[in-house]
């Protein structure tokens, strides 16, 4: 099962109906992992080193930094960018099939917008 990051500003709805629908996935804010107000490039360094995939609704920076990384030869575990606009129910259900249907390293490397 996928491991997950969520940044900053990801929608908490979001995130505890992935809890209920998934009580064992692993899923962290990088508030909890000691990184409240960090910079783009720090969070992506720790979903690297942490191998997570990280979950955005940010379009703009976070995916132009992901982009940097991987252009520098850097790794990168995956972004899934979530619209803010996309209804609650669609934005966890697509997360509880991307967690449960995909291997550990099928994003590496890709910045994804959902739904496709």
């Amino acid at each position: 099962m996928l491991r997950f990051a969520a940044d900053e500003n990801f929608n908490h709805h979001v995130l505890v109906g992935l809890l209920h629908r998934l009580p064992t996935l692993d899923v962290i804010r990088v508030q909890e992992a000691g990184l409240t107000g960090a910079d783009d490039p720090t969070v992506l360094a720790w979903t690297a080193a942490e191998a997570r995939v990280l979950l955005t609704h940010d379009v703009t920076t976070m995916t132009a930094y992901a982009y940097e990384r991987l252009a520098r030869g850097e790794a990168m575990p995956g972004v899934f960018v979530v619209p803010n606009q996309l209804p609650i129910g669609q934005a966890i259900e697509d997360r509880v099939l991307l967690a449960e249907g995909s291997e550990e390293e099928e994003w590496d490397g890709q910045v994804r917008y959902w739904p496709l």
